[in-house]
């Protein structure tokens, strides 16, 4: 068996079968590695080598969550909070459902505008939710529903839209790499020619988000009441009452926070500003600064451990040198038919980007192999591209190892009733990869 496909089914069966996710990619990596005739030491030299950089992402979130408590301390989400929950003082069910709707909304906009108006990634999760976590108990919200439509949005804006995290990919990285590998095929992309590529494969998205609210998950979902479940990590004991110099200094540290994150190119230091700022200012005293950051810690520990081993993991994936006779085997068995063609590639690249828990990773991976293949079966040059960034996008957000399946966890499962893998990974996987392969699919037949 090829080592690659070896190291990603091991790693998926041992996170099915409940394992913690990151002891489950150092096992999958190591047996992969073996396999592909490494030794044990050189697994664990590649493993080690590729850390630092999950390891520098994973101090970023562990900063962002640390400003998520000091932003929860100023009272400003509870104030949130409570205006939601107090609209929920009436039996009529239309108000209910007006609230549902309308906070449904709020996380399709805030997913939106995460990745290109205001670039903060996943950042934005794990302090906007745990506030509202009781606010969707009291509507019987089914959190797989939340973490569908987080993962859906969150794909289709960068997947879609040329600003933020979208420029990167759709210009930095697809098309980017679609003119390097396709200069030698009279191949020439430009900037609108990506967006267009990638229209069909997004709608793809929204149909796996609708059908998750309105039919998978739209049964009401009983949790715990907050009296009998553990206390939120992001709320204090006693919630401040919100005074209006606070409101203008929570308002300010987050202005701040943004202006240096876009300003530097770096969550870190724009968390930690916006965290020195509330310190500062008397959000919370001086001496909790400590029990802050633990705090923080605690609620994005998991994360930033995932995010750490999972670059180890991607590390010994690519050590392997298997990956690139995956993709050679699918061209042959594909021969000459297109259809099939298309659906083996994208099923291929959803494969290898489960692995690696990046699409951004996955185009310059996929792209020496795909662009010729896809040339050659005849495929238009829009075509290709859509085959290209489907391909590599596909799996991030139904990945063990991603960002954006780890930011729902982080902030759906701030009160411990939201797992990982069953109420984060699996439906994703379900309805953004599926709905998003049957639409790519069918924009390489009629592109």
């Amino acid at each position: 068996m090829n080592a690659a496909v070896l190291t990603i089914l091991s790693m998926i069966v041992l996170c099915l079968l409940r394992i913690p996710v990151a002891i489950a990619l150092i096992s999958a990596a190591m047996l992969g590695a073996l396999h592909a005739g490494l030794s044990m030491n050189d697994a664990i030299g590649a493993f080690n080598d590729n850390l630092l950089v999950g390891a520098q992402v994973g101090l970023t979130y562990v900063m962002i969550g640390a400003f998520a408590v000091a932003l929860s301390r100023s009272g400003l989400l509870e104030l949130l909070a409570d205006a939601i929950s107090a609209r929920l003082g009436s039996d009529e069910q239309s108000t209910r459902k007006s609230v549902k709707w309308t906070l449904f909304g709020l996380f399709i906009v805030a997913s939106l505008m995460s990745q290109n108006l205001v670039p903060v990634h996943i950042a934005f999760i794990p302090i906007l939710l745990p506030p509202l976590l009781v606010v969707l108990d009291r509507l019987r919200v089914d959190r797989r529903a939340v973490a569908c439509i987080l993962a859906c949005s969150i794909s289709a804006s960068y997947l879609l839209l040329p600003t933020g995290f979208g420029a990167i990919f759709l210009n930095e990285i697809l098309l980017a790499n679609v003119n390097s590998v396709g200069a030698d095929y009279g191949l020439t992309a430009t900037a609108d020619m990506a967006p267009k590529a990638m229209a069909l494969p997004v709608l793809g998205l929204v149909a796996g988000l609708l059908v998750a609210v309105f039919i998978s998950y739209r049964r009401p979902r009983d949790y715990v009441t907050p009296s009998t479940t553990a206390t939120v990590a992001t709320r204090p004991a006693s919630p401040a009452r919100l005074k209006p110099l606070q409101l203008v200094i929570t308002l300010g540290a987050l202005a701040v926070a943004l202006v240096f994150q876009l300003k530097f190119d770096s969550l870190l230091l724009g968390a930690m500003v916006g965290f020195l700022i509330l310190g500062v200012s008397g959000i919370f005293r001086w001496q909790e600064q400590d029990d802050v950051f633990t705090d923080g810690l605690r609620m994005m520990a998991q994360i930033a451990v995932i995010i750490t081993v999972a670059s180890g993991f991607a590390g010994v994936l690519t050590a392997t040198g298997e990956i690139e006779p995956l993709v050679a085997a699918s061209a042959e068995l594909i021969g000459g038919n297109m259809a099939l063609g298309a659906a083996v590639m994208l099923v291929v690249g959803l494969f290898i980007t489960i692995g690696f828990g990046d699409s951004f990773a996955s185009v310059p991976i996929l792209a020496p192999i795909y662009l010729p293949l896809a040339l050659t079966l005849g495929f238009d040059p829009l075509a290709a591209m859509a085959l290209l960034g489907a391909s590599a996008a596909l799996g991030d957000a139904g990945s063990p190892a991603s960002t954006i399946t780890l930011g729902a966890t982080a902030g759906l499962n701030a009160d411990g009733q939201h797992d990982h893998i069953r109420d984060s990974v699996i439906p994703t996987f379900l309805h953004c990869n599926i709905g998003m392969l049957v639409f790519a699919w069918i924009a390489a037949m009629v592109l």
